[in-house]
C-alpha cells in the first residue's frame, strides 16, 4: 500500500525553510505586516473552528464523566506537572526559551480533529473523544495562559519572552479566539451545510493560515540569529525529550484506565485525547502571548516536534488496535487493554 503524504507536515517544513531563507518579510516591520496578519489569522482559524463545531455531537459524549475527568486532568494537570519537572532538570543545559517551550507544550490543550479521527479509526468512543477534545480547547483559552503566567511570575524561566499581563492576554484571547469562535457558532445555522459540503476547502484555508502563522513565528528568531547560536543539537535533544514525554503520559494514562476498568472504547478515547497536544491551537495562542518575543520560534519548537511524533505513533496504534478488534471479539468491560 502506497504511504499517504501528509501535506500539512510537509508544509510545516516549507514554512520553516522559507523563514530561514527569507525571514525579513515576516519579521516585525516586514512588508507582510505580521502584527496584523497574526491577529487576523488567529481570528480566521477560530471562526472556521466555530463553523465546524457541532454541539449535538458534544451532547452525545457528555455522560462519560470518568473519561472526561481523566482526559482533562491529564491535559491540564499531569502534563503541566511533568513540564515543571522538565524545567527543573533542564535548568542550565537547555536554552531558557526552549525550557519555556517545553512547558508551553505541556500546558497546551488537546487536539480536536486528529484525536477524533484516530479514535474513530481505532474503534474507540467517538462521542467521548469529540466532547473531550472540544472541551480541552475551550478550557485552554483560560488554563493555558494561566499556567504560563504562573510559571513566568514564579521565576521558573529567565527567558527573553519575559512575563505578560494575564488580564491583557485573556482580553486578547477573548477578542481574537473566543469571539470568532462564537461568531462561527452563530453563523453555523446558515453556513454549516456549506462547510460540510466544502470540508476540504475549509480545512485547506485553516491549515494554510496556521502555516502562515508558523512562518511569521520563526522569522524574528531567524533575523536575530537565535538558531545559529544554538545549533542542530538543540533540535535533537528536544525530539528525544518530547518522545519520552509522549510515552510517559501514554503509559500513565493506560495504567489509570486499567485501574478504573475502562472498556476498550473508553480506553482508546482516553489515551488518544489525553496524550495529544494541539498545534493548531497552540500556535495562535503563542502568537498572542509571546508575539513580541524574538524567541517565539524556539518556544514553539517542542510542540512542532511533538505534533508529527504523536500523529505517527497514534496512527500506528490506531491501525493495530483496529486490526485486533476485527480479528477478535471486543474486550468486555474490565478487560481494558486494547493491545
Amino acid at each position: 500500500m502506497k504511504p499517504k503524504i501528509d501535506w500539512f507536515l510537509l508544509g510545516m517544513l516549507v514554512a520553516i525553510g522559507l523563514a530561514w531563507l527569507y525571514p525579513t518579510p515576516g519579521a516585525r516591520g516586514g512588508w507582510l505586516h505580521p502584527e496584523l496578519i497574526t491577529s487576523l489569522g488567529v481570528a480566521l482559524v477560530f471562526y472556521l473552528n466555530g463553523l465546524s463545531l457541532s454541539f449535538a455531537s458534544l451532547r452525545q459524549g457528555i455522560m462519560k464523566w470518568k473519561v472526561h475527568v481523566v482526559v482533562q486532568g491529564a491535559v491540564f494537570l499531569l502534563f503541566p506537572l511533568i513540564g515543571l519537572g522538565l524545567m527543573t532538570v533542564t535548568r542550565g543545559w537547555l536554552p531558557e526559551e526552549l525550557r519555556l517551550g517545553l512547558f508551553y507544550l505541556c500546558a497546551s490543550p488537546s487536539t480536536v480533529s486528529s484525536s477524533v479521527a484516530l479514535t474513530a479509526a481505532a474503534g474507540g468512543n467517538v462521542p467521548a473523544a469529540i466532547f473531550n477534545a472540544t472541551t480541552s480547547n475551550l478550557l485552554g483559552v483560560v488554563l493555558t495562559p494561566l499556567w504560563m503566567a504562573t510559571v513566568l511570575q514564579a521565576g521558573h524561566s529567565n527567558s527573553t519572552a519575559g512575563s505578560f499581563s494575564m488580564q491583557e492576554v485573556i482580553f486578547e484571547l477573548l477578542l481574537w479566539l473566543v469571539l470568532p469562535l462564537a461568531l462561527g457558532q452563530l453563523c453555523r445555522p446558515w453556513l454549516g451545510e456549506w462547510v460540510t459540503r466544502h470540508r476540504r476547502f475549509v480545512t485547506s484555508v485553516d491549515r494554510g493560515t496556521i502555516l502562515l502563522l508558523i512562518y511569521t513565528s520563526f522569522c524574528d528568531s531567524m533575523v536575530l540569529g537565535i538558531w545559529t547560536k544554538h545549533g542542530f543539537m538543540v533540535v535533537a535533544v528536544t525530539a528525544a525529550i518530547t518522545l519520552a514525554l509522549f510515552y510517559l503520559v501514554f503509559f500513565i494514562l493506560s495504567a489509570v484506565c486499567r485501574g478504573l476498568m475502562f472498556n476498550r472504547e473508553d480506553w482508546i478515547a482516553t489515551v488518544f485525547c489525553g496524550s495529544k497536544k494541539s498545534m493548531a491551537t497552540a500556535v495562535p495562542m503563542a502568537q498572542i502571548m509571546f508575539g513580541t518575543s524574538p524567541a517565539l520560534g524556539m518556544i514553539l519548537l517542542p510542540i512542532m516536534i511533538y505534533h508529527p511524533l504523536q500523529l505517527v505513533i497514534c496512527g500506528l496504534l490506531a491501525t493495530r488496535w483496529k486490526k485486533l478488534a476485527l480479528d477478535s471479539p471486543l474486550n468486555p468491560k474490565g478487560q481494558t487493554n486494547p493491545s
